[in-house]
Formats: C-alpha cells, sequence, structure tokens
C-alpha cells in the first residue's frame, strides 16, 4: 500500500558481515533505528540460492516481529562470485520451468507467512555487473532476444507466485540509473516486464560507492535522471532502494542535499527510500574500507535525525495491513 500523497516510507539495507546481504540481522537494525530516530518500514536483504533457494522465513520472521516489512532481494546465483554469465540460472532456464518447483516452493512459503513481503529479481538488471543482464543471456540471439528472456523470466516468477497464492508480495523492479553497457538495447526500458506484473518501480542511487571513485554525482541529477525516465515509462509508484555516499570529505553535503529532496516532494510518485547502511572493502584499487554506516559520524547521524527522525513526512510507523 502507498503512503498518503507527500509522505515516505523509511528503509534500511542494515549491513552484512560477508558482504552478499543475506546476514543481517536484528542488532544492526537497531543501532540504525537508533541514530536516526525512527523506526524502518521494510528491511532490506539478499537471498542468495547458492545457499538457500527457499523463502527465507527465518529472517523475514524477525524483521516481522520488529515491526518492519521483509524487502527480499532474490538473488538467483549459482556462487557468490557471481558468475557472468550464471551457468545455473540463466534466464533461459528460468524461462524452460528448470526451477518451478523450487519457485513454487518459495510462493508457497511466502503465502504461508501471510503478512506484507516486498521482493524483486533482476536487480539493477541494466548493469553488466550481474548475469541477467542482456549481454550474457543471448543463446545465439541477438542482444534484444537477451533483454526480452529477462521480461519473460521474470513473468514467469510471479506468474507462480500467483498461482501459487502469493498475493502478498509487492514486486519491485529495480534498476541503476546509468544502462551499462551505454548501447540502445540494453536501455532498462526495454527490460520492464510490464504494469500488469509489477507493483512498484525503483532505483540504486549512490554518490561516491568506494575510495577510489572519481567525484561523486550529485542525488538531485541522478534522480531527475532515471524518475524521469521512468515515468515515461509508467505510472506505478517510485522508490530509492538503495542510496549512500561513503564517508568521505563530502558525505554530510551530498547526503543533507539527497535529504532535502527526498523529503521536499520534488517527485511526486516517490514513496519511501533506504540508506545503505553499510561498511565493506571492496576497493580493487586502493583496497581501502567503504563505510556508509550513519553511527559512526555524528554529523550524519544529526542530519538523519533532522531529515528524517524529527520529520513527520517520513512515517513514523511501518506498513501493517495484511495486503499492500
Amino acid at each position: 500500500m502507498a503512503p498518503p500523497a507527500g509522505k515516505y516510507y523509511l528503509g534500511v539495507f542494515p549491513g552484512s558481515e560477508d558482504g552478499m546481504g543475506a546476514d543481517v540481522t536484528l542488532k544492526d537494525v537497531r543501532v540504525y533505528q537508533r541514530a536516526v530516530g525512527k523506526p524502518v518500514a521494510w528491511v532490506y536483504f539478499w537471498n542468495n540460492w547458492y545457499e538457500n533457494p527457499h523463502f527465507p522465513y527465518q529472517t523475514a520472521s524477525w524483521i516481522r516481529a520488529n515491526g518492519s516489512v521483509p524487502y527480499i532481494r532474490m538473488m538467483l546465483l549459482s556462487d557468490p562470485e557471481i558468475p557472468l554469465p550464471d551457468p545455473v540460472y540463466s534466464l533461459q532456464n528460468i524461462v524452460a520451468g528448470k526451477f518451478d518447483a523450487l519457485l513454487r516452493g518459495w510462493m508457497q512459503d511466502a503465502r504461508k507467512f501471510g503478512s506484507p513481503v516486498i521482493a524483486e529479481y533482476g536487480v539493477e538488471v541494466n548493469g553488466s555487473w550481474f548475469p541477467w543482464n542482456g549481454t550474457y543471456n543471448r543463446e545465439g540471439g541477438s542482444y534484444s532476444d537477451s533483454v526480452g528472456r529477462f521480461r519473460d523470466a521474470y513473468r514467469h516468477i510471479i506468474r507462480i507466485a500467483r498461482e501459487e497464492g502469493a498475493y502478498n508480495i509487492r514486486w519491485v523492479f529495480h534498476v541503476d540509473p546509468w544502462d551499462k553497457p551505454v548501447a540502445d538495447w540494453n536501455q532498462f526500458e526495454h527490460y520492464y516486464p510490464g504494469d500488469e506484473w509489477i507493483d512498484w518501480v525503483g532505483a540504486s542511487v549512490y554518490g561516491r560507492q568506494i575510495p577510489s571513485d572519481p567525484d561523486a554525482v550529485s542525488f538531485r541529477y541522478q534522480m531527475d535522471w532515471v524518475y524521469g525516465r521512468m515515468r515515461r515509462m509508467t505510472d506505478k509508484p517510485f522508490i530509492v532502494c538503495e542510496f549512500g555516499n561513503i564517508d568521505d570529505a563530502n558525505q554530510t553535503t551530498w547526503t543533507e542535499a539527497a535529504l532535502a529532496d527526498l523529503t521536499s516532494d520534488r517527485w511526486p510518485q516517490l514513496i519511501g527510500f533506504s540508506w545503505w547502511n553499510t561498511k565493506f572493502e571492496n576497493d580493487p584499487v586502493t583496497g581501502g574500507v567503504s563505510n556508509m554506516q550513519v553511527q559512526r559520524n555524528p554529523h550524519l547521524q544529526a542530519l538523519f535525525r533532522k531529515y528524517v527522525g524529527r520529520n513527520k513526512v517520513v512515517l513514523s510507523h511501518p506498513i501493517t495491513r495484511a495486503v499492500m
């Protein structure tokens, strides 16, 4: 269920020790909530199929007990190294029904879970860093054929959810603002499964993510770009699935501008946003640590308390209805 006009849901990815996003903890969620001064409507985490191809009932349950909604990033991967292409969970294999038994079990358990769930498949599909991108699924055809296989694969997953009665799932189409590779066939609009399948659309919008990154592009510039393209494609509600900037000299400046715009009704279809509240080492150039944790920077924490914790347009209660 979308919030009232001019109101926003607050979400978070609370951090991951192994970097693959499934090992989120209630402790880290509570640390974030204390830092920003408000509970979260959803908790974002990964369901990695190389370790657990089933509905993540345990994690979803403690998130619900916290008063939040589980937001599950379905990661159909055969290896934590993110193979490109994936030799098992290719788009063609999904469309061909090779994982239907697993998918039906997943959706049956989601239905039994009962309360609202947010889920997505094909995160940042227009980026070449994930194996569901059109670069890796041509199967002897064209890049356009590969993009069409993604649409078919996502529709296949959602069709199974509907057949199993898992109508408590809110499905998200999640892109990056920038198409990579930069090619007409790889524009994210071509991957969209269609309004009859997708409930919300969203994007990742980052400043600097690792120490070797160049100067950050402003949040507003990127949002205006991706939001405008989305609006020309669909009128579905929009969420910022992920945003953040590492702890550098410009972190507070970048973030304050982002939070001010996010809570200003600049983007009328926007209904929520979630910060990437984690620390990780993934810079191939410097080997440095990337830290986006609000609780580690008193200036950043003060900004979140101003624009989120004490701001009435950011809802102080999570989604609570049984069906959204």
